[in-house]
């Protein structure tokens, strides 16, 4: 019957294809699964999906309905086999210009529905078809007119079209750009007014949006309150209403609960949050006790503890607690240091809600010893949990830590201290790979944040210093940078988890603060807090403090960990760490470069004169960027004839700046220590004073770690970066051009600084010089070319920019292998790559050796990602004498060799590369097929 109604369908008689349409929609309702699944079956998709094109509205209606049935019958396996059906019968394009139709001609409602359903279904399970459709502006505006049509069905089918296209970041970033009238419809669709179904894919969009920091932050800006009024609406719950809540009902608070997680990321949006009551709906959904909120703030802990675990043993909506532990970790992370509840008249609510969650917390503790002893327990809540009793014990709000540490001590009392012994044997049980239950990643991860949270209250520090709890967390740290376990908290934590988000696209991890480095990051919050404890406790014993570790290795690699692309959380933690040692700042890779220019009289321009008649040489141009409070005001400082730098660029004197004797000469040299390297090495007594000259220089981040403040949750770390030098504020401080070999492309070009019409950079010799060992040969050689105000350097003008961007921020820009990417045409693929072969060259002929590990993985990167351009990067590598990445592309080539000759593609490359080409094929052959690179 399938093979008989697939040749029928190949028909082009336009009465017979209404007919045979109608049919193949009743057939695929009936067939199993097993039967569409098998090669037949798939065989049937392709007539079908050719009939989208029909301009028959009946014939391309009834195909889309029957594709529409057979999709979800498909399992995993089939997924590779459909999408190629679906890419080779242009099957994306025709819904999209069926669609698109709709402006133009009267179609039925259900035609648009059964259109839009299919596409938002093929968008939602291959995310390669998605940058096809949202980069269809005309396909967008149509969408615009649309959303406006008020049916409920319409609705439905236009928010799931734009959630599968928002799944992919780039597509929500188009969405976004102006994106107020589809927030207003998306809030509007909120509202209880409309039909659950409606709802739940309005909080699904929005979710979709606020994926990224980014997208939430334009999400905020748009429609903040409306936004938080309509989640929390759709929040609202009481025991009395239990009983007549249904599924669906349950969905759509629940899609809204998962939306509220929006609260992980920083923004304005917490003060409504806090405003519209959000502790009352919390204590709603948690506790079935309907006088909750009537009860008197003078009841003790233990009074609390009772109600509460009255009212959780009665609630119903148990698989709601991780939503809501993560909205109330959200909250307390980040909230405003000095914010007062009890203006907002929460107090009680908030003392209810942290018994809460330190009662779950606790009970997690038991949840561990089942999943490591018995492997039987659900782990997503006690993660959850856990959580939010961190956020709240180290929130930056004095008042939601003070309360949460004294609430959670009182709850510790009867099992704390076995509680802790138990968590370090897990740790230990990873160090030793004994058979400790065989904790998982996920239990580790709960273990790390336990014993953070037990860190909070300095009983409990104590008691985990007793048990060598520092030395089991140094090992620990030392464990994973040897055997580093990358996780994301998304793909551990179960309640994270679902197929709709799983498959979003062209998302950065790197924005979450704790990045795949949990580990790590939990590992070193946990040291930092025994470190702090040890250094207020003259009591402790010698044998319990930090010595009982490698002391020289620890420090060497939590500099490593600050240099290295980790996490922001990772590296605020090991700066918070290092700072116990006696190291306050963040390492960097260029400020290890420019930290070796502090004091060289060679192309210095200012001279500080301190009272004793010693001094220090500096540049002005880094302190412009770095501590512009150190610069004398005005230009009426006193000159001082250079001796032994040449003139630059006509600035032939030295600037001399006569310090007053009030000025701590020691506490000044430090300061300049990390203006220029990023750090500063100093003793107790020494910070003291360095905390006055950082207060009035306006250094924050270095006052920060001065005073040894717990790293707030979500922020960056402070980058080291010289770019604003690039700009106004530095290019009167130039005493160098830089000009590209080739500026073909560029058709107009204009100097804010100078007339000059050729395309030039104005730099800096002394940052260049910093970075590169042969500009430093060439400008300290004392020969002609050491006075050159211009150099021209041999590579393109969009080389020479990533080059300088380098120099100035040690930050080399570089394609994103997303979408976007992938769909470029070949030609400006290889224009970009083109950019990063010139700069290997250059790296390797002026001796830049990071430059050109960094330009050698994006080469390799892109490579991987189109395979078509091995054989146009083999011959310009062979041109750039990059013979390393030559032979790289040759074993992309390999499998390909016979097609390659064949076709001819191989003719136009030099003899040599062919030979290359071909024995990377032999040697594959003998590796049985296995390309190595």
């Amino acid at each position: 019957m399938v093979r008989a109604l697939e040749s029928i369908l190949e028909f082009r008689n336009q009465s017979i294809l209404r007919l045979a349409s109608s049919v193949a929609v009743k057939m695929v309702k009936v067939l199993p699964g097993s039967i569409l699944l098998q090669n037949r079956g798939l065989d049937l998709i392709c007539p079908i999906v050719d009939l989208l094109s029909s301009h028959q509205l009946q014939v391309a209606m009834s195909c889309a309905t029957a594709m529409n049935v057979i999709l979800p019958k498909l399992c995993s396996r089939r997924e590779r086999e459909v999408w190629q059906i679906l890419k080779e019968t242009k099957a994306v394009g025709y819904l999209v210009h069926n669609i698109k139709q709709l402006s133009i001609v009267n179609i039925p409602i259900e035609y648009f529905q059964e259109m839009a359903s299919l596409l938002s279904r093929i968008l939602l399970w291959w995310p390669s078809f998605r940058f096809y459709v949202w980069n269809d502006s005309n396909f967008l505006n149509c969408l615009d007119a649309i959303k406006l049509i008020s049916e409920s069905s319409v609705k439905v089918a236009v928010l799931q079209l734009y959630s599968s296209l928002a799944l992919c970041g780039n597509g929500a970033q188009k969405l976004l750009e102006n994106g107020e009238a589809l927030l207003q419809m998306t809030v509007s669709c909120m509202d209880s007014s409309n039909s659950h179904s409606v709802r739940m894919e309005a909080f699904k969009l929005a979710r979709c949006l606020a994926l990224s920091r980014r997208g939430c932050i334009q999400m905020m800006n748009i429609c903040c309150e409306p936004l938080v009024k309509a989640i929390t609406g759709a929040m609202k719950y009481s025991s009395t209403l239990s009983e007549k809540l249904d599924k669906s009902q349950l969905l759509v608070m629940e899609e809204a609960c998962r939306l509220a997680s929006i609260t992980r990321w920083p923004g304005d949006h917490h003060i409504y949050f806090w405003k519209v009551g959000t502790d009352r709906l919390l204590l709603d959904l948690l506790l079935d006790y309907p006088k909750i909120h009537q009860l008197q703030r003078e009841l003790s802990v233990n009074d609390l503890i009772n109600i509460v675990r009255e009212g959780q043993n009665s609630n119903l909506l148990f698989s709601f607690r991780p939503y809501l532990w993560d909205i109330l970790g959200g909250l307390a992370a980040n909230c405003e240091e000095n914010i007062s509840h009890e203006i907002h008249e929460i107090e009680l609510q908030l003392r209810v809600l942290v018994v809460c969650a330190c009662l779950s917390f606790v009970d997690s503790m038991g949840t561990l010893r089942q999943v490591s002893q018995n492997g039987l327990t659900n782990m997503t809540e006690c993660e959850s949990a856990c959580r939010a009793v961190l956020m709240m014990v180290y929130s930056p709000c004095k008042y939601i830590a003070s309360l949460a540490r004294s609430i959670l001590y009182e709850i510790l009392k009867a099992d704390g201290k076995d509680y802790v012994e138990y968590l370090l044997k897990i740790l230990n049980a990873v160090l030793t790979g004994a058979k400790f239950g065989l904790p998982g990643n996920l239990q580790i991860v709960v273990s790390l944040m336990s014993l953070a949270c037990y860190c909070s209250l300095p009983t409990y520090q104590e008691l985990i210093i007793k048990f060598q709890g520092m030395k089991i967390v140094v090992a620990f740290i030392m464990w994973w940078l040897s055997n580093p376990v990358h996780l994301k908290r998304e793909s551990t934590v179960p309640h994270l988890r679902d197929s709709f988000g799983e498959r979003s696209c062209c998302y950065r991890s790197t924005e979450e603060w704790e990045g795949e480095d949990m580990l790590l990051l939990f590992s070193l919050w946990i040291l930092a807090e025994l470190l702090h404890h040890s250094a207020h406790n003259k009591k402790t014993n010698s044998s319990d403090n930090q010595e009982d570790f490698p002391r020289s290795q620890l420090i060497q690699e939590l500099q490593e960990i600050c240099r290295d692309h980790n996490s922001h959380g990772s590296r605020w933690y090991a700066a918070y760490v290092l700072s116990y040692f006696g190291i306050f700042g963040f390492p960097s890779k260029l400020g290890k470069r420019i930290g070796k220019l502090l004091g060289e009289r060679d192309h210095s321009d200012m001279k500080l004169d301190f009272v004793n008649e010693e001094s220090v040489y500096v540049h002005e141009v880094i302190l412009t960027v770095r501590c512009p409070s150190l610069l004398p005001p005005g230009e009426s400082v006193p000159k001082q004839k250079s001796s032994g730098v040449k003139s630059d660029m006509g600035r032939s004197v030295v600037k001399a700046v006569h310090l007053s004797a009030h000025v701590d000469q020691p506490s000044l040299l430090k300061l300049l220590e990390y203006v220029y390297s990023g750090y500063l090495q100093a003793n107790k007594d020494l910070v003291k004073k360095l905390k006055l000259f950082a207060r009035h220089c306006k250094l924050e981040s270095l006052m920060q770690v001065l005073c040894r403040k717990n790293p707030k949750w979500g922020v960056d770390v402070p980058r080291f970066d010289l770019s604003p030098a690039l700009g106004p504020a530095g290019h009167n401080l130039s005493n160098l051009i830089l000009e590209a070999g080739s500026t073909t492309q560029l058709v107009h070009w204009n100097c804010n600084s100078c007339s000059a019409l050729v395309p030039h950079l104005h730099v800096h010799k002394v940052i260049l010089l910093s970075s590169c060992d042969y500009l430093r040969a060439l400008f300290q050689s004392g020969m002609q070319e050491s006075n050159l105000q211009t150099i021209k350097v041999p590579v393109s003008w969009e080389s020479l920019n990533k080059l300088v961007r380098w120099f100035y921020s040690d930050r080399l820009p570089v394609p994103i292998f997303d979408c976007v990417w992938a769909n470029l045409e070949p030609e400006e693929k290889f224009r970009q790559v083109h950019t990063y072969l010139e700069l290997c060259w250059l790296a390797e002929f002026w001796l830049i050796d990071d430059l050109y590990e960094e330009c050698y993985e994006v080469v390799i990167s892109c490579i991987d990602s189109s395979q078509n351009l091995s054989t146009k990067i083999i011959q310009i590598a062979a041109n750039f004498s990059q013979w390393k990445l030559a032979q790289v592309a040759a074993n992309h080539m390999a499998p390909s060799y016979h097609q390659l000759r064949i076709s001819g593609e191989l003719d136009l490359l030099d003899d040599n590369l062919v030979e290359m080409v071909r024995a990377a094929s032999v040697r594959l052959s003998q590796q049985g097929g296995h390309r190595s690179s």
